[in-house]
């Protein structure tokens, strides 16, 4: 079937549900018409045509019975790209390449859907994934930051630890690797420090981490940003108490999400936050602290969101939609 409405192509994997399926939704009751391409799914079962000539050039393509060109495409939500899910009988010499070259496959589409309104820009993204250049931008805006330390030198960390009187967490600045996530729980979420575990830390000359003071909570913030507009859930600090470093560990019982509203200024910098980076959508973390403080702890431009509006039944999804169906810019 060759659709023939606007379309708004929604960016996603086959794992993926709720919050692409509420996206969906509202814009087929804006009057949108949304095409879902799952990413792991090209090269087996989706199948693309780049066309270019003299005058012009063009992508087709096709998916669950359906069929699109790019210019269709009105708007782009960039929900997530994941890896091509490539058949067993596929020779692992041969897999690399094929991986390499979906992927470049797929970066000649996105590129030629610049005319079109993305939610968000893939540049704009990967300028926003990194960490330190948040943590510069939100003091910058006025928001209070962790005291935090990056480095590949045990000894600096130890002194850190002192620094802030043993109340220190570990992190990463990037995503492990799939297959590294199986095999790893310390470091892949934010992590108490002991003074023990400093005590044989020569391997971060392998490894750079990021060491932070541990902020006390009151309550933690995920608040959903769509052009403009704040969504925000509160958790309850004392609700999972054993997991105080990261609620999103698998197997942390959080309790239930909050209503939470948040004051004016919060908002503006906010604003100036997202603003700075040109992102339209982010996902952000905050702790509130028991004296009352909004403490920045980061933002993932294409982070969770789906949980806000299930159990607060916050209209993230209809945000979503009228973000990507703006005049195009």
């Amino acid at each position: 079937m060759h659709l023939s409405r606007d379309v708004v192509l929604l960016i996603s994997h086959s794992g993926d549900f709720f919050t692409i399926d509420r996206v969906a939704e509202a814009l087929s009751k804006k009057g949108a018409q949304p095409f879902r391409l799952d990413t792991d799914k090209f090269p087996l079962e989706v199948q693309l045509a780049a066309h270019f000539d003299k005058s012009k050039s063009y992508h087709t393509i096709e998916y669950n019975n359906q069929s699109i060109s790019t210019e269709q495409v009105q708007a782009v939500w960039m929900r997530r790209i994941w890896e091509p899910q490539l058949g067993k009988e596929l020779a692992p010499k041969f897999r690399e390449a094929c991986i390499k070259e979906s992927k470049a496959t797929l970066n000649g589409f996105w590129d030629s859907l610049k005319g079109a309104t993305w939610v968000d820009n893939l540049e704009r993204i990967d300028y926003a994934g990194s960490k330190l250049r948040q943590l510069r931008v939100a003091s910058e805006v006025g928001f209070t930051i962790p005291q935090t330390l990056v480095t590949n030198k045990a000894e600096a960390a130890r002194e850190f630890f002192k620094q802030v009187n043993g109340k220190m967490v570990s992190k990463l600045l990037t995503t492990l690797s799939y297959s590294m996530e199986a095999n790893s729980s310390f470091f892949l979420y934010t992590s108490t420090v002991k003074e023990e575990d400093l005590q044989d830390a020569e391997s971060l000359r392998y490894c750079p981490m990021v060491f932070q003071e541990q902020i006390p909570k009151q309550q933690e913030l995920r608040v959903a940003y769509v052009n403009g507009n704040v969504f925000v859930g509160a958790l309850n600090a004392d609700v999972y108490a054993t997991a105080k470093a990261d609620w999103r560990k698998p197997g942390v019982e959080v309790g239930a999400w909050q209503h939470h509203q948040v004051p004016d200024e919060f908002v503006r910098r906010l604003q100036a936050f997202m603003g700075k980076f040109g992102l339209l959508f982010g996902s952000l973390d905050f702790i509130l602290t028991p004296s009352g403080e909004y403490v920045f702890l980061e933002n993932n431009p294409v982070g969770e969101w789906g949980m806000l509006e299930k159990d607060l039944d916050l209209p993230i999804s209809d945000a979503i939609a009228d973000a990507l169906l703006q005049t195009n810019n």
